[in-house]
């Protein structure tokens, strides 16, 4: 099916309000609860880490639950709205935490384990069915390309918002609660303001998944499907050799992205020496990411899938070796931070190459599994989406939290860092994603092989069976 100019942009407004939350609570839950009410930086990792490894095996599930309903809404739809509605809630009770002498104590570990871990699962409920409608709502080629690349690029400025403003807003809504102006680097007073900004992220959601649903259409289930035990599942998820190469892509681009990504607010807060940068920074960052995103579709008409999504790979392998350069010969200063914009810039033109091409390559191997196997597994496919990046992002956090406590960082207001904690913070935030996204490029190279020839032949083989 086609969809209409205002369908797509529906669409796009969904994909960037889901990203508004889960940007939010990606990038500053850990900062929140260690930095913000003084909980255990490892024990927060632990928590986020277990409660994505749980959520991530519910994935395939989810994916086959999406594949079983039928409904007079379709099938999609009524999975997106009732899991958002769901997840506003869960946000608001992660920045409601009950107020306690002791934020080490039962209480508070268990509010955020109980509430982190129905976050996660609410979260899939609207994830996989919004991922899962692209393949069936376009035909492949250029009319997929174009609605993952406009999805993509209004996640990216989904992203940007939370990660942008935060710092800057959660004082000011601290102070209006509090009834005092809150001093930037006062994290203790952070608390209400949280609250504040987290609600109106919440709302934006709700309304952005409502517009969605009421306006993009799903094409009409003719048939039952069959539904498959999850042996079967994960059975059919092997089968399809090129679903597994871009699912181990994906986990290496994540996984790299968020080591980086959770400790770079410490980074700012202690080593950069300027905290109100780190919404600057991001802003340039993600202008760049939202930017490249929106124009693979023209560079699309000069170069392949292939050579894109390579050269995603190398520019933010450079950029991360760029910044841990930038450290260790000392060129940043608290009143010079804004040099560190380059190598920030060239990790998230990389990261918005490789986001859209791997939504387009996974759309793909929907349909190189059709030919293969026989079946066309739109929402099982894409659970392995969500699957990896949970647990991609739940190994990072854990490693972030541990990481805090490894190399001694000192949270406290005013403290300051010895060289050996900086040193640490800076490898760990830079070398092991190096490693991530060389592995990820050497095995797509190695066993990729969907290319434009191989797409043409399978959409007209495609064609022909209807």
């Amino acid at each position: 099916m086609k969809l209409k100019t205002s369908q797509k942009a529906a669409f796009g407004f969904g994909a960037f309000g889901k990203d508004v939350v889960y940007m939010l609570i990606a990038t500053f839950l850990l900062n929140y609860y260690n930095v913000v009410l003084g909980m255990n930086a490892a024990y927060i990792g632990a928590v986020m880490m277990g409660a994505r490894v749980f959520d991530a095996f519910n994935d395939p599930i989810m994916g086959i639950v999406v594949a079983k309903t039928k409904t007079k809404f379709g099938r999609f739809r009524p999975w997106i709205l009732t899991g958002t509605v769901l997840n506003a809630v869960t946000i608001f009770a992660l920045f409601a935490a009950p107020a306690t002498a002791d934020p080490n104590g039962m209480t508070m570990k268990l509010w955020l384990a109980i509430f982190y871990v129905l976050w996660g699962v609410t979260y899939t409920l609207m994830d996989i069915p919004f991922w899962s409608m692209i393949p069936a709502v376009t035909n492949p080629g250029r009319d997929r390309e174009g609605l993952t690349a406009l999805a993509r690029t209004c996640s990216g400025v989904g992203d940007a918002i939370p990660t942008v403003l935060t710092n800057s807003l959660v004082p000011i809504f601290s102070g209006l609660v509090i009834g005092h102006k809150v001093a930037t680097g006062n994290y203790s007073e952070w608390k209400s303001g949280y609250l504040v900004w987290a609600v109106i992220i919440a709302v934006v959601f709700v309304v952005s998944e409502l517009i969605m649903v009421l306006r993009v259409p799903e094409p009409q289930i003719d048939m039952e499907m069959k539904s498959p035990s999850v042996g079967e599942m994960f059975k059919s998820l092997f089968a399809n050799d090129q679903a597994m190469v871009v699912v181990i892509s994906i986990i290496c681009v994540y996984a790299s992205l968020n080591i980086c990504g959770n400790l770079l607010l410490y980074f700012f807060q202690f080593d950069v020496g300027n905290p109100d940068g780190y919404g600057l920074f991001t802003a340039v960052a993600f202008g760049f990411q939202v930017l490249t995103m929106m124009v693979i579709p023209m560079l699309r008409k000069a170069f392949s899938k292939n050579q894109l999504y390579l050269a995603g790979f190398i520019i933010q392998i450079a950029g991360f070796i760029v910044i841990l350069m930038m450290a260790y010969f000392n060129i940043y200063t608290p009143e010079n931070w804004m040099i560190l914009c380059v190598p920030g810039a060239m990790i998230y033109v990389g990261y918005g190459m490789l986001n859209v091409i791997m939504t387009i390559f996974l759309s793909d191997s929907v349909d190189y599994g059709e030919i293969k196997n026989g079946s066309r597994e739109e929402s099982v496919i894409f659970s392995m989406q969500t699957f990896t990046v949970k647990l991609a992002s739940g190994v990072a956090v854990f490693l972030a939290g541990l990481v805090v406590e490894w190399i001694h960082l000192d949270t406290s207001d005013g403290a300051v860092q010895t060289a050996a904690t900086l040193n640490g913070l800076r490898l760990w935030m830079t070398i092991p994603s190096v490693i991530l996204l060389v592995i990820g490029m050497i095995v797509y190279k190695a066993l990729y092989k969907l290319d434009e020839k191989k797409m043409d032949e399978i959409k007209g083989q495609l064609e022909g069976n209807k």
